[in-house]
């Protein structure tokens, strides 16, 4: 990284921990998997805060906790469209899906009954559910957007009776072992920071506690580094080791609802928060505890994560991370990828003879073989539906985005072997416009293209 690079995001960062009055705060720069850029200010037991500092990360919990779901998804242990009551009967929300609860659309309440669970000690899951009742249920399942730490504390109890093991033991044993992620840990291991509130009108502290949330812990128990957290910035962005595939990561980055119905800013997938900032896409969480801010986006597109870990209760670092994308953009902007032909082994001539022109109807595209051996259909003037297709284990061509993501792409051949058109779940796409000699749903007008 350029030295000028680096002291604009110093200077951002003590902007930021100086106007905010924040005690100690740590940020990282992630490109490629890895960190290019971490710095510090304040202080922890009299010292700069290092990158093996640990902090409270809150509710980034809640993202180990869909990984673990989705772990089990992938297993076939449960499937995403599972009832709650198949593995955690008894709770108002019972009817509501494993993918509502990740999506904090199952209709829960956004806490837990009693005190705040965040500055008291938790109770077991079965006490916790028990205490469970109609008003925990202030939504229609499905009806909204509507944040539920309850229903993250539900998800770590369906891992615990699918694992049987804690949800905590599952993710030290699946994700953070694999990971190398060793300073992520349940309680505070030394060096750690201390938790702080900072007076509103001096510039005095006073020490938050910190706790064992017991069945609310899912939803933000974690502590973590700097270090730990730039690894979980690279594997929210696809870099997973053998924990997830990167298609399930990217299917847990995928809008599930969004806040706004025009141009959404932020939304969530499964388990993940999603923002979009000046054209970016970008996917993580924020966090927060009593004494403690983090949060840790990732632009999967160009491979760029960001990330801050402070001991405050309020006021500092979230802006921070927006800047430090503008940074990066302005001063250190990717080069695109280096062109390079596919390999030998990726040559079908079979493939190669469907490549070029098409038309839906009227409507021009063009079929090209890339990279991995996919197959990109794309409008001929920009204005359409687009889809990448893979080649699925059985053979079949399976839409990867966009509107036909999930949809068949059949590749129909006449009786002489020669390919008559393309069948994109009925959609026909055809070499020429309405090729009467292929199966075009209505058929085609026997007298043809004519004048008016």
């Amino acid at each position: 990284m350029l030295a000028g690079t680096q002291r604009a995001l110093l200077r951002r960062l003590a902007v930021d921990q100086s106007e905010n009055r924040v005690p100690s705060i740590v940020a990282a720069v992630v490109r490629d998997g890895a960190p290019v850029w971490i710095g510090a200010r304040g202080r922890v037991d009299g010292a700069e805060p290092t990158a093996d500092t640990q902090y409270r990360i809150g509710s980034i919990t809640k993202t180990f906790v869909a990984a673990l779901i989705m772990r089990l998804r992938d297993e076939g242990r449960l499937d995403l469209n599972d009832p709650l009551d198949r593995f955690v009967p008894g709770t108002p929300a019972g009817a509501s899906t494993i993918a509502q609860l990740l999506s904090h659309t199952a209709g829960l309440t956004a806490e837990s009954p009693g005190e705040w669970w965040e500055r008291t000690p938790g109770v077991p899951a079965d006490e916790l559910i028990s205490l469970l009742g109609k008003q925990s249920m202030p939504h229609r399942a499905g009806r909204r957007f509507h944040y539920s730490n309850l229903g993250f504390g539900l998800l770590g109890e369906v891992i615990a009776r699918n694992r049987g093991m804690s949800w905590m033991e599952a993710a030290e044993a699946e994700i953070l072992r694999p990971l190398g992620m060793g300073r992520t840990t349940f309680l505070a291991q030394a060096p750690h920071a201390q938790g702080y509130a900072v007076h509103p009108w001096a510039d005095v502290l006073l020490p938050e506690p910190s706790h064992d949330g017991g069945a609310m812990a899912p939803a933000g128990q974690l502590w973590s580094t700097a270090t730990d957290l730039a690894r979980w910035a690279a594997f929210l962005g696809g870099d997973t080791g053998e924990v997830l595939h990167p298609d399930t990561v990217a299917e847990m980055r995928e809008p599930a609802i969004v806040d706004d119905a025009d141009e959404w800013r932020g939304g969530h997938g499964l388990g993940l928060q999603l923002m979009r900032h000046k054209g970016r896409r970008v996917a993580g969480h924020t966090g927060s505890m009593p004494g403690f801010l983090a949060t840790v986006w990732v632009d999967p597109k160009d491979g760029t994560g960001v990330l801050f870990l402070a001991n405050t209760t309020a006021g500092g670092g979230y802006n921070l991370l927006a800047d430090y994308f503008d940074i990066m953009a302005e001063r250190e902007p990717r080069l695109p990828a280096t062109w390079t032909p596919l390999a030998q082994s990726e040559v079908d001539s079979e493939l190669l003879a469907l490549t070029g022109q098409w038309y839906w109807g009227p409507s021009a595209y063009a079929l090209r073989l890339r990279q991995g051996g996919l197959l990109d259909l794309t409008p001929l003037n920009g204005r359409g539906r687009a889809s990448r297709f893979r080649r699925d284990e059985n053979g079949a061509w399976i839409g990867l985005d966009g509107y036909y993501a999930g949809e068949e792409l059949r590749i129909v051949r006449g009786a002489d072997g020669s390919v008559s058109h393309l069948d994109l779940n009925t959609f026909i796409f055809t070499r020429t416009p309405y090729d009467p000699n292929a199966a075009v749903p209505g058929g085609v007008d026997a007298d043809g293209w004519r004048g008016l």
